[in-house]
């Protein structure tokens, strides 16, 4: 009689069978094209309690268990000072998918909120230091973060449209100010549609946005003001009605930027124009 499966283990058959190709394989070419892990390598994976780091944790803990290369993994959930219903229910999820997560506190939500401008970009770059600082304080070289398709070309676009540049989103970089630590994006290859498919069919619900700047926004009505990224996501859809491989050129595109046609570019922090070498021939 064959032995009952317990629900996290339905769940990791899923991403193997029901969405190898949506998922698992999307998940293995980022990680083989990008060389994101390396042998010896010690990750910090990134929580936020959200479907996408809920399932980057999953797709490690796999690929860790089958690879040939030995790598370490520490389960990090950061609480920048979630109200207790979204703790809870980050703790209840890490426990069904059986995710040894290692929580710890800051008051992120707090600092951020009553800084007045930009809150959203202040509690994101604490977000990243504080994920670092504690990272490295475990041992770690490297910290993953759930970024994936649809995060990576809408980032384009809205640097496009709203930053005026031609700015991507790199699958790993070096940290600037964290020596010999590394971030890198897993699910750099996955669909976003792929993710809510798989939550679907495994029946699992994951906090969405536990930012109290959003909640309120919300309360008061105005929150058409909060998201260009979703601005940028109705625009593919609307695309995608006559161009089915709209998200797939834009990222292609980034693939293969042409510097010869580029008027001016920017690496390393500094400006260049194609005059510098107009008259080299």
């Amino acid at each position: 009689m064959a032995r009952e499966l317990e629900p996290y283990q339905l769940i990791e058959r899923s991403l193997t069978k029901r969405f190898r190709k949506e998922i698992w394989n999307p998940f293995i070419r980022a990680v083989k094209q990008y060389e994101l892990i390396s042998r010896g390598d010690k990750i910090a994976v990134c929580i936020s309690g959200g479907k996408d780091s809920m399932l980057m944790a999953k797709l490690l803990q796999q690929l860790q268990r089958h690879s040939d290369e030995p790598f370490e993994l520490v389960y990090l959930v950061m609480d920048p000072g979630y109200n207790a219903e979204n703790r809870a229910r980050i703790e209840e999820n890490a426990r069904l998918l059986n995710i040894p997560a290692v929580f710890f506190e800051s008051n992120i939500f707090d600092v951020a909120n009553s800084a007045g401008e930009s809150p959203c970009y202040l509690c994101a770059r604490m977000r990243r230091g504080h994920l670092y600082a504690k990272a490295r304080e475990l041992g770690c070289n490297k910290i993953a973060l759930g970024h994936h398709f649809n995060d990576v070309i809408e980032t384009t676009l809205l640097g496009m449209f709203y930053g005026s540049q031609l700015q991507a989103m790199l699958p790993k970089l070096h940290s600037t100010n964290f020596e010999g630590m590394e971030l890198i994006r897993p699910l750099y290859c996955v669909h976003e549609d792929a993710i809510l498919s798989w939550c679907r069919y495994n029946s699992l619900e994951f906090i969405r946005c536990a930012c109290r700047f959003t909640e309120e926004y919300k309360g008061n009505g105005n929150a058409e003001l909060l998201s260009k990224r979703q601005e940028m996501k109705d625009l593919i859809a609307e695309l995608k009605k006559t161009n089915p491989i709209i998200e797939k050129s834009i990222f292609k595109s980034i693939h293969s930027v042409c510097l010869d046609t580029m008027p001016g570019w920017k690496t390393h922090g500094e400006e260049h124009s194609f005059l510098e070498n107009y008259d080299k021939g």
